[in-house]
């Protein structure tokens, strides 16, 4: 269990300030919170603008929204796979660190089955020996 944590904290110790906001961002967006909060603030912005007696500093078709939206968009885009590829990286990580420990565990493995082997040979040695005994 500890080689899971190794690798994931080397990784984590390799990340700059600008791929950690990144991930963060990524994270942020991806989430349920996001869309409920940003869902209240487009349908406020809408309603205000729709029943403003004042100012409408957006009329209906809401062209400063979709400006707004094709920004958030502009940069979300660029951010998100670049979390991805960190994403990936950490899984090539993973993967490397999960082949190791998978060799170390067949070295291990055969190493005892020689050593079980060699317990049973010396079994059949000594039977061998104790019925050849008993013969004479």
């Amino acid at each position: 269990m500890t080689n899971h944590f190794n690798w994931h904290e080397k990784h984590v110790e390799t990340l700059g300030f600008g791929s950690r906001l990144a991930d963060s961002v990524a994270k942020g967006m991806g989430s349920w919170k996001f869309i409920i909060i940003q869902t209240i603030l487009v349908v406020l912005w809408m309603g205000l603008n729709l029943v403003a007696y004042v100012s409408h500093w957006d009329v209906y078709p809401f062209i400063l929204l979709n400006l707004v939206f094709s920004t958030q968009a502009a940069y979300a885009a660029p951010i998100i796979m670049m979390a991805q590829n960190r994403q990936n990286d950490r899984d090539r990580l993973q993967a490397q660190a999960d082949y190791q420990t998978n060799i170390d565990a067949k070295i291990e493995i055969e190493a005892l089955t020689l050593k079980l082997n060699q317990l049973e040979i010396d079994k059949l040695d000594k039977i061998i020996e104790m019925l050849e005994e008993m013969k004479k």
